[in-house]
């Protein structure tokens, strides 16, 4: 009983606190550019970074470098990016979160084509209601203030975390989390403040909100909503943390409209509970035959080839969840690397918690 309720305040605080990403962004949209609040953002959160990394010294082969600048481009920049210049522009945080939150069903819909992997009906049907729920809920926005071509940018900033996530599935560095996350954020910290100098918006404004936003987006979100990220992973496993992720949308626009006076209009409220449904219908277990065993289910899609063995007993693929570094990883079978040296932001495959620290994470915003 007390490992429950744990487990339930630990999902709780993990989903507040990721959300909290999609609100710093609002809030210090309201005194600053997008480059200069996420110039200041990597700026503050480098040198604890860097202080690990000396700390650690952990040796970094030159291709998985390259590879988590390139990562980091797509998975730090795009998004973030994205996310942030949509707030700047007016569209609601809430938005930005619920198009966020379908990275992992888009990802694993590219999969099909690009990398050849497996997609249930089931799954297949859970990426076209998501679709669906978002087109309400932007709907629903429309007329609220940010023009139209604005809402294309969380989608976007989604496709870009997308292509980071796909890459990495790929490329499979095989350096740890902390590390990808550094190299990533130094890489974010030269990209932003260079876009911020080049806009003449580098020097930070005194208003308090500015930095109450940094603050929030360094300790709530990268290090909080990260850090219970892993905690919870290790607890409850990666396919509930998957789950926790979709319940980001509603927190965050109940946090909206608690702290900057967002309406809840009723088209939005009902793409938000379509999204859950599609969410809830991807990533529904599979039904077990009287012998214990999971029942085939036969995949389909583009470029369809059997399901390897990093899809489920059904061949469903697991959904994988945001990474901290704005990655999400697709499903694949733990490397000989990753099995050897247990230990970035995105994950795949429930494993049990003794496999977890082989499993990449998500990104936070």
């Amino acid at each position: 009983m007390i490992a429950r309720r744990t487990d339930a305040l630990l999902g709780a605080g993990f989903v507040v606190l990721w959300s909290s990403g999609f609100i710093g962004a609002e809030l210090g949209a309201r005194s600053a550019p997008a480059s200069t609040l996420l110039a200041w953002r990597f700026i503050t959160a480098v040198p604890v970074l860097a202080l690990w990394f000396a700390w650690r010294r952990p040796r970094v082969p030159r291709r998985d470098l390259a590879l988590h600048v390139l990562i980091g481009l797509l998975g730090q920049g795009g998004y973030l990016y994205g996310v942030f210049e949509a707030s700047q522009q007016g569209v609601d945080a809430g938005v930005s979160s619920l198009v966020a939150a379908l990275q992992p069903l888009v990802a694993v819909a590219l999969a099909v084509p690009l990398l050849g992997e497996s997609i249930t009906r089931r799954q297949f049907a859970g990426f076209a209601g998501g679709l669906a729920g978002v087109a309400l809920v932007v709907g629903g926005e429309m007329g609220g203030g940010a023009p139209a071509w604005a809402y294309l940018l969380p989608f976007g900033a989604m496709l870009s975390l997308v292509a980071a996530t796909l890459v990495e599935r790929r490329a499979r560095p095989s350096v740890g989390v902390m590390e990808a996350l550094s190299i990533q954020a130094a890489v974010s910290a030269v990209l932003f403040s260079g876009l911020a100098a080049a806009e003449g918006a580098l020097v930070p404004p005194a208003e308090p909100d500015f930095w109450a936003a940094v603050a929030v987006l360094v300790v709530l979100a990268m290090f909080g909503g990260y850090g219970l990220y892993w905690v919870n992973v290790r607890r409850t496993g990666v396919a509930r943390v998957s789950a926790l992720l979709y319940l980001t949308p509603p927190t965050t626009m109940i946090g909206g409209w608690a702290l900057f006076g967002s309406t809840l209009r009723p088209l939005s409220l009902l793409g938000v509970l379509v999204c859950a449904a599609a969410v809830a219908t991807a990533l529904r277990p599979p039904r077990e035959s009287g012998r214990g065993q999971a029942r085939s289910r036969r995949p389909f899609g583009v470029g369809w080839k059997p399901a390897d063995s990093n899809a489920d007993a059904s061949g469903d693929p697991a959904i994988a969840a945001p990474s901290a570094r704005s990655t999400v990883s697709l499903p694949s079978a733990p490397s000989r690397t990753a099995s050897a040296s247990a230990s970035t932001a995105g994950c795949r495959t429930p494993e049990s918690s003794s496999q977890v620290s082989s499993v990449r994470p998500p990104r936070s915003t």
